[in-house]
């Protein structure tokens, strides 16, 4: 629920992990680009997961077929790592491999299921079919701010992965039975929780140029409403006019139709995408880049505006979410989401995550 309330949430318990894991690799993309002992590394690595959970090794395993960045690939094993328990097989076989470089195939040992529990759930299946039926509508909106579209999905599942019980209402009567994504209408709304206050600013931040969340000129007209966007307007007609609409309840009726409709939920991801567009340039132009941290960009569109304070160790974390009694913090489910590889055939992992010429 985007900026629900001023309230930190809390701090994920592999912060310090994931902290690691982003300077293990930062500044290094070319090194490991380039480097043919580390692609053997990762090919040993990829056979090693395959004897404990070879769903998993087959998925990452795609996308190193399709030449995607080695980093990405590398990021999607240690992730795995990090999800399971301390005592599990794999990675008990891991330790063995870090310290002799060899294979234990003795202790092989194969699970037919995920290594990411909330994987294994119905639920699941049902809400990959529904986010499938709005590729159109995220690609469209990746296009047009430059977020990648599994950058924009990651923030979709945060707030719909919530919903992941099937002893829930909601799931029951709409997400199940008719495959389809949850439009939230209470105190957030649409199908990523977008709260009405921060949409407002939002579209304030694209237009104020003196703004440290600004994106360019180019972004400025991305939301408008009736009778902004006429060209029979005079520069200081058009102002009028702005002003005008701003003060009607109309326009606030128009921006919750828009985030609220069941049938197009394109808006949705409009909103989510230019938020975290704007949270990057805000981290950016303090000198704190976060672009490569799909972690730290979804804890910051859970929590708000209000939390997102530019610093040298930003934390991962969030609201709290319970799936089939196992807890997580909303940045850590959208990160292991991201990195899980789950949907990668239609929304793919990009090594640029912003302005980059995807390819769809």
């Amino acid at each position: 629920m985007l900026g629900f309330t001023n309230q930190k949430g809390e701090v994920d318990i592999n912060n310090r992990h994931l902290a690691q894991i982003n300077e293990k690799y930062k500044g290094k993309e070319r090194e490991f680009e380039l480097s043919k002992g580390k692609e053997m590394d990762f090919l040993r690595r990829i056979t090693l997961l395959n004897n404990y959970y070879p769903v998993n090794a087959d998925t990452i395993l795609a996308q190193y077929h399709k030449k995607a960045d080695v980093t990405e690939l590398y990021k999607m094993l240690d992730v795995i790592e990090l999800t399971l328990d301390r005592n599990d097989p794999y990675i008990r076989a891991v330790r063995h491999y870090n310290k002799s470089k060899s294979i234990d195939y003795g202790n092989k040992k194969i699970s037919k299921k995920n290594a990411f529990d909330w994987v294994n759930y119905i639920e699941w299946e049902d809400f990959k079919q529904a986010v499938i039926k709005d590729k159109h509508l995220i690609d469209s909106v990746s296009k047009v701010t430059g977020v990648e579209s599994r950058l924009i999905v990651a923030c979709l599942v945060g707030e719909q992965i919530r919903l992941f019980n099937s002893n829930r209402e909601t799931y029951k009567k709409v997400i199940g039975p008719l495959k389809i994504l949850s439009v939230e209408s209470m105190y957030s709304y649409g199908v990523t929780g977008i709260k009405e206050n921060t949409a407002k600013k939002i579209e304030y931040y694209l237009k104020d140029a003196s703004s440290p969340y600004y994106l360019g000129e180019e972004y400025e007209r991305l939301i408008t409403y009736p009778g902004e966007d006429d060209s029979t307007y005079s520069g200081s007609d058009y102002s009028a006019v702005r002003d005008k609409l701003d003060t009607l309840s109309g326009k606030d009726a128009i921006r919750m139709n828009r985030l609220v409709d069941y049938r197009n939920h394109y808006y949705s991801y409009l909103y989510a995408a230019l938020f975290v567009k704007q949270i990057k340039m805000q981290w950016q132009r303090a000198g704190f880049p976060i672009d490569d941290r799909p972690e730290i960009l979804t804890t910051l569109f859970n929590v708000g505006y209000p939390q997102s304070v530019p610093k040298k160790d930003p934390k991962v974390g969030g609201s709290g979410i319970d799936v089939h009694g196992k807890r997580y913090t909303f940045g850590m489910i959208t990160y292991e989401f991201y990195y899980s590889g789950e949907l990668s055939n239609v929304f793919p992992i990009h090594g640029k995550k912003f302005d980059n010429k995807f390819v769809y």
